[in-house]
């Protein structure tokens, strides 16, 4: 499989002192590398499936209190904050007010802080910049599901454990021979840059962003006609509404969930009302192993 990080475009946005240190970086030491979280008066972490370290001046640790760790101030959060919004903070209600960023490759930086009465962040104490990822092939087992039989697939899994990097390969996957609609509801699927898809999504995938899963979903039924729609954490009775009108419509649907095995997944509530729209269950691995597949079990 064929691997591209989003490790540099995080550094590119970080002061000058953070950015320095994370090039003294080994490619070792980037492999598996899940966050980079930045807090205001604290050591700048990394997160890994098994461990978080901790970044120094020549490397890493696991001692946050080690003297040559590199803390990131007030000063580096506000200038990481006017990077991420293009130096328009003013322009990024809609960020200030989900709590997120969105860069290139989909790398979703998450905005921890103070909210305002009417529902903004005005004063961010903590930034989490978030690894995306493009892994070619992650999902050849199961796109050999679908281009053997018209089915819908549900992608299960914990945290980090690839969840979306392998929706997105399928996506592409079928996207090159089928006609496909993504609703992507945060743009760190494709995303979308000035009217182009950066992240390879499928030549024939159509791309919604920024609106909700249902609704997206009621659009891509109502207006393009697709044979599959891919979307992203399926949580809500809404988007289950809207699968079941689709599916009602021919439409076949892949789609994630958060569910670690087949007992998690019957257990939770919007999963019993999914469940007979999708034919196979896939369970990824987990942090462990990100983007792996430990079962398919047909639904």
């Amino acid at each position: 499989m064929q691997e591209c990080t989003s490790y540099k475009i995080i550094a590119d946005y970080l002061p000058e002192k953070i950015r320095q240190a994370m090039l003294n970086i080994t490619k070792n030491q980037q492999e598996n590398l899940c966050e980079i979280r930045l807090f205001s008066g604290r050591a700048v972490a990394y997160i890994y499936p098994d461990k978080a370290v901790y970044l120094t001046k020549s490397g890493l640790t696991s001692n946050f209190r080690n003297t040559s760790v590199v803390v990131a101030d007030s000063g580096d959060i506000s200038r990481t904050v006017d990077a991420l919004s293009h130096y328009s903070l003013h322009s990024c209600t809609r960020e200030l007010q989900q709590g997120f960023f969105v860069l290139k490759n989909g790398v979703r930086v998450g905005i921890s802080g103070v909210y305002s009465a009417n529902g903004i962040i005005t004063e961010i104490t903590g930034l989490n910049f978030r690894m995306a990822r493009n892994v070619y092939g992650s999902a050849d087992r199961v796109y050999k599901l679908i281009s053997a039989e018209n089915s819908g697939v549900l992608i299960c899994g914990s945290v980090n454990s690839g969840k979306t990097t392998v929706l997105r390969d399928l996506c592409r996957l079928v996207g090159n021979r089928r006609k496909v609609t993504l609703v992507d509801e945060r743009n760190e699927i494709a995303y979308v840059h000035n009217g182009v898809a950066e992240n390879d999504v499928g030549a024939l995938t159509d791309i919604l962003v920024g609106c909700s899963r249902a609704d997206g979903i009621i659009s891509a039924v109502r207006t393009l006609s697709p044979e599959y729609i891919f979307c992203d954490e399926i949580s809500t009775d809404e988007d289950s509404e809207a699968i079941s009108g689709g599916i009602g419509c021919g439409v076949n649907f892949c789609a994630t969930i958060h569910a670690r095995n087949y007992a998690d997944l019957i257990k939770r509530p919007i999963a019993r009302k999914i469940t007979g729209a999708f034919d196979y269950a896939v369970f990824l691995k987990g942090a462990e192993n990100p983007s792996e597949i430990a079962e398919i079990r047909r639904i």
